[in-house]
């Protein structure tokens, strides 16, 4: 059933049925209050200039193209990792970034992986931070966490209320509200706009 969710779907409704999720990797069990949805190349159902496939597949890029549910896994500026979720139809390039979430189990052994002294409303606040606490490498790359049986596990909830804006930190494609939050939750990161991004257009009225 999680398998029917997530595929045959466009980004942003597999982005909605990610949020509230939970993700477990050994004893940490994540719940994820905030995600980002991505499409892909020009050619397909989600042209989308802000995503990794946009410019079609690579071995980097190719978790993005299916089959959903399986984690894609990225080295961000050289510094830390990102994970994704894919999702759509197998061979069609979209795929879920997993922004921030709140520490369900497993506090210890993220502090052990986070700066002493972390607020535990930080601990998997941000991408980064959010990979970080669930210990994922390049080496997680391609798990499908629909499997009961895999080191990184998403079991899928619900949420009663849903806020949308733009995506952070993006310079293309920047005003489209592909990024989902839990209202009120811990771990949802505050909004960055990227420097780079055209000037927002003002609204009238």
């Amino acid at each position: 059933m999680a398998f029917e969710r997530l595929t045959g779907v466009d980004p942003l409704t597999a982005a909605h049925t990610i949020l509230g999720a939970t993700l477990c990797a050994g004893e940490v069990v994540l719940r994820i209050t905030e995600v980002e949805a991505y499409g892909g190349p020009e050619d397909g159902p989600w042209p989308d200039p802000a995503a990794h496939s946009y410019r079609g597949r690579t071995p980097r890029n190719a978790v993005m193209f299916g089959p959903a549910g399986h984690l894609y896994v990225y080295r961000s500026y050289g510094l830390h990792y990102c994970a994704n979720i894919s999702v759509g139809p197998d061979g069609v390039a979209a795929a879920v970034l997993l922004r921030g979430a709140e520490v369900v189990a497993g506090e210890a052994i993220v502090r052990a992986r986070r700066t002493a002294g972390t607020p535990a409303p930080n601990l998997a606040r941000g991408p980064g931070n959010l990979a970080a606490a669930l210990g994922l490498t390049l080496a997680d790359n391609g798990i499908d966490v629909l499997d009961d049986g895999a080191s990184a596990r998403l079991t899928l909830g619900d949420v009663d209320r849903v806020a949308s804006g733009p995506r952070v930190g993006i310079s293309v494609a920047a005003e489209r509200p592909w990024r989902l939050w839990i209202p009120g939750a811990v771990g949802v990161s505050a909004y960055r706009r990227s420097p780079r991004a055209p000037a927002a257009a003002r609204r009238m009225g």
